[in-house]
């Protein structure tokens, strides 16, 4: 594949990752292409179907061959930031906290209110 660049040159690319539909194909390419590396992709792009899962959907993402190293680190970078920026589970706000609590209290009471009243049929009470 020897997409041309910006400058009407040939440019012998390799792949670097497949990712799975359109739209995180074109972020991807948005990011690397912010950065000034050359990217094709490849697969479904664009098809005609809308919705596509398993391989179907998989996109390849394609980088200048001097560019790989590059990417392979932009790459790097933008998961770090990703797990990065999720709060740990100890800073969620109270309120979350507090409705998973007060779930698991009222499956609970739900769980013994409903089961008392079998065993004491069963039981001949």
């Amino acid at each position: 594949m020897d997409p041309v660049d910006g400058v009407n040159e040939r440019v012998r690319m390799t792949r670097l990752t497949t990712v799975g539909g359109a739209f995180a194909a074109r972020v991807l390419q948005a990011r690397l292409e912010d950065e000034g590396l050359t990217v094709a992709l490849r697969g479904c792009i664009d098809g005609p179907y809308a919705f596509t899962v398993g391989a179907m959907g998989g996109v390849e993402v394609f980088v200048a061959e001097g560019d790989l190293e590059d990417a392979k680190l932009i790459l790097l970078v933008t998961e770090v930031d990703s797990a990065l920026d999720r709060p740990p589970r100890s800073e969620r706000p109270p309120t979350t906290r507090g409705l998973e609590r007060a779930f698991w209290v009222l499956l609970i009471l739900i769980l013994v209110l409903g089961v008392f009243p079998i065993v004491r049929m069963a039981t001949g009470g």
